[in-house]
């Protein structure tokens, strides 16, 4: 053990009320570094009643307000010891976020779904704080319409296999799809798998896994364009200049090997030498210790887009969708909205000229992909072009191919 805790009384400084403040002593000795913090417990004694109350040379018996104080005193360090028991590595910034917390919150779900979401915004993963708060709205609606149990007090000893799939078979009803319940299902087993690491609760309550609750999985089509529909499209006559505007960012994603948009809105002039340009994927980023480079080499109709679009003060960023004095919210809500810009004018182009009326911004991700693996591409090149984790994030990506893709992929296996 390499913490020891007790209590403290601080005499070097006499209060307004004539006592000295009773602390928490928490005493840390890890490699060799000794660390010292004192916590406040907002117990005033003067040095006979702390004498009296705690350090009671003569046993005596306390009674009335010492005994309370006593026991109080008694529970303070009881309860620093258990936090700090349950503490694989001691830490004394988890420490006092566990000290004074109430005693509920560690079995409380909305408590840890808001520590994931403090985490997330703090990190600028704007996105991923989002989500988690959309499966927090999704299981308070449930909890509170169905089970009469307000989110606030919902406990993840509550939440049992049958409970589960209640929840489930309340989505269905409301006409949710199965990959939404996937999705905030998965949300909420990462939120329970957190709880447990914190040695908040226990392995024996976990509702997940075999046996148990199987979350649902669907295999969602990963739509594409094909060569001739991709001609038709850049061909295609637009309406006016937001439609133009639109098929520009479209195929520069696509030429540029299925970029982001978020990565699109972040690319600076200084990532851009010797007529191609790097950067590190958003997505991905903090996901893997090994950072990946990504190299985009420029070809004509790219650099086209970046003079017509770029900004004139090349100190920045490429394209006017963010600014780098906003804050990552700001910046999240803007290009959002510049997806959902691009979204609306791109299936307007697609249902003037017959093509998929469902197609959207990423699909230009997935017709890149496609469209590379029906020209011959290799599967270790399309995972380093995409920037999967590793290949078999890339066999399951191709999973979801449509099957004329897969056919046509088949065939040139064997095209020497």
């Amino acid at each position: 053990m390499t913490y020891n805790i007790s209590i403290y009384h601080e005499t070097r400084r006499v209060k307004e009320n004539g006592k000295f403040s009773i602390k928490l002593r928490v005493y840390n000795k890890r490699d060799n570094v000794k660390k010292v913090r004192y916590f406040t417990t907002g117990i005033d004694l003067t040095v006979q009643e702390y004498e009296t109350i705690w350090l009671n040379p003569e046993n005596k018996k306390l009674r009335g307000k010492n005994k309370e104080l006593e026991l109080k005193l008694k529970a303070i360090e009881k309860r620093a010891n258990d936090e700090a028991k349950a503490m694989s590595v001691f830490d004394f910034s988890k420490f006092e976020t566990k000290l004074f917390r109430k005693s509920s919150d560690k079995n409380n779900v909305k408590y840890h779904f808001n520590l994931v979401i403090d985490k997330n915004l703090k990190l600028n993963k704007i996105g991923t704080a989002e989500s988690y708060k959309y499966t927090l709205n999704s299981l308070a609606t449930f909890s509170e319409l169905k089970k009469r149990c307000s989110i606030d007090k919902l406990s993840f000893s509550v939440i049992s296999v049958d409970w589960l799939k209640d929840y489930e078979l309340f989505m269905v009803g409301k006409g949710k799809s199965y990959t939404t319940i996937g999705i905030y299902t998965r949300t909420l087993r990462a939120v329970f798998n957190n709880a447990i690491q914190e040695n908040d609760i226990g392995k024996d309550i976990y509702p997940f896994g075999k046996n148990k609750y199987k979350i649902p999985r669907t295999k969602k089509v990963k739509k594409a364009l094909d060569s001739a529909q991709l001609k038709t499209l850049f061909n295609a006559t637009v309406a006016n200049d937001n439609e133009a505007k639109v098929k520009d960012f479209w195929f520069f994603s696509y030429a540029c090997n299925g970029m982001n948009l978020k990565d699109i809105a972040l690319l600076k002039y200084s990532d851009i030498t010797d007529n191609k340009f790097t950067y590190y994927r958003a997505k991905t980023f903090d996901k893997s210790s090994e950072k990946s480079e990504i190299t985009i080499y420029l070809t004509d109709f790219t650099e086209s887009v970046i003079k017509k679009y770029g900004n004139k003060k090349k100190n920045s960023f490429v394209f006017d969708i963010v600014t780098p004095t906003e804050g990552s919210d700001t910046q999240y809500k803007k290009i959002k909205n510049f997806n959902r810009y691009i979204n609306d004018h791109i299936k307007r182009i697609a249902k003037a000229n017959k093509l998929p009326e469902d197609c959207s911004f990423y699909w230009a991700r997935h017709s890149f992909a496609t469209n590379s693996i029906r020209k011959g591409a290799s599967m270790e090149f399309i995972s380093e072009a995409l920037n999967h984790s590793d290949l078999n994030v890339t066999k399951n990506y191709f999973a979801g191919f449509e099957d004329k893709a897969k056919k046509e992929f088949a065939n040139s296996l064997l095209d020497f």
